[in-house]
């Protein structure tokens, strides 16, 4: 791969982190899943993708997200967020919140709506994500950061509006590869010095009840993401009224595991290069896979939440009135307009985010409609 070169600090740490993944399998027999390798080559402590101190987001970093493309895109969430918390009168809870763009973004416009929440919570698990954060609020939004507090894990009861943007994509995955022969998991083994793949006899558990209900026709690998549902049930558990509200890549099942689909979803970024080999530089790179929708839904009304809209990025950005959100600037200021018309471009654009990324939204408590569903309500292709 033509991928840019680590520094030699840099190189270090990932061979550490390597020796700590190595070590880990050896300690189970020489294999784990798939799911375990990504777990710690993300959140080892101290050494994983996220627990370490390189940049992740931004030109700096490996990726870019929506709220680093523009602050339409969080002043624009903020619409949903307000009409939650004026339904519910709670507070916000984000998590993962990354760099603390969005958060920033989000307090802002709450503030012009007359809405600001008692507390913004974030649920982060990253120290220096933390710091980061708080960075980037106490130099943005100085007068609200007494209302942000960090949390290590959910509260016992939540009223109000929990959300995530790019969160469920880097929950550990994992790998089922359906043959001839029968059900089986890819799983990670640690050979000449190397990580290399390896398959074992998948028959019985939650993962093996989940992939045979599958209509999956052999030679197929793929993922299966159990992290996810065990998590949007844990924090359905926790919301007593309010809404749960999630933007990230992916598509229903029938679209997930369409046959022409059959190498999977997972996928690596380094550098803003995408590739596909998550051995490559462990610690250093992000690791994903696209989200199934249809799986998120079972979860959320499995654990007695209300389905309350599935839609595109683009509409529900559309529905929440960015175009009048970006009519605020105006178009003689080319200065300040052309960044913001090229940046919206890239968050509605079909070829861009405007149609991969989806929003999905779960509510406790609430009977009125969301507002960034009222148009192309996309629930049916779940």
């Amino acid at each position: 791969m033509s991928l840019p070169s680590p520094s030699a600090p840099a190189l270090t740490h990932s061979r550490t982190l390597a020796q700590h993944i190595a070590e880990h399998i050896r300690h189970h027999a020489g294999w784990i899943p798939f799911a375990g390798y990504m777990q710690q080559a993300l959140y080892a402590p101290g050494l994983g993708y996220y627990s370490a101190g390189a940049a992740k987001l931004g030109a700096a970093g490996d990726f870019t997200t929506a709220p680093e493309l523009s602050p339409l895109f969080g002043y624009s969430l903020a619409q949903q967020v307000a009409q939650v918390l004026q339904a519910s009168g709670g507070d916000v809870l984000e998590i993962g919140a990354g760099s603390g763009r969005l958060a920033c973004d989000l307090l802002t416009e709450l503030a012009v709506l007359g809405c600001l929440p008692t507390h913004y919570y974030i649920l982060e698990v990253s120290a220096d994500l933390r710091a980061r954060q708080y960075a980037t609020l106490s130099g943005a939004v100085p007068d609200w950061l007494d209302r942000v507090i960090w949390l290590d894990t959910l509260p016992d009861s939540f009223s109000g509006c929990m959300l995530g943007n790019e969160v469920l994509d880097a929950m550990p995955v994992h790998l089922v590869n359906w043959r001839d022969d029968g059900l089986f998991e890819r799983g990670v083994a640690w050979e000449n010095s190397t990580f290399v793949w390896q398959d074992r006899p998948l028959t019985a558990g939650l993962l093996y009840d989940t992939a045979s209900s599958l209509p999956i026709a052999p030679d197929y690998l793929s993922e299966i993401n159990l992290a996810a549902a065990g998590f949007i049930n844990s924090l359905a558990q926790h919301l007593s009224c309010g809404a749960l509200l999630f933007i990230d890549y992916g598509f229903g099942a029938r679209e997930y595991y369409h046959p022409q689909r059959n190498d999977g979803t997972l996928m690596c970024h380094y550098r803003h290069h995408a590739h596909a080999d998550p051995f490559y530089l462990p610690g250093l790179q992000d690791i994903t896979a696209h989200v199934d929708f249809s799986a998120i839904a079972i979860a959320g009304i499995d654990a007695g939440l209300t389905l309350a809209g599935y839609t595109s990025q683009a509409q529900f950005l559309i529905n929440c009135g960015i175009t009048e959100l970006l009519a605020r600037t105006p178009a003689d200021d080319l200065t300040r307009y052309l960044p913001q018309v090229t940046a919206v471009q890239k968050l509605m654009s079909p070829a861009e985010m405007g149609e991969l990324f989806k929003v999905i939204a779960f509510t406790k408590g609430i009977d009125q409609p969301l507002l960034g569903f009222v148009q192309g309500n996309q629930s049916r292709r779940l």
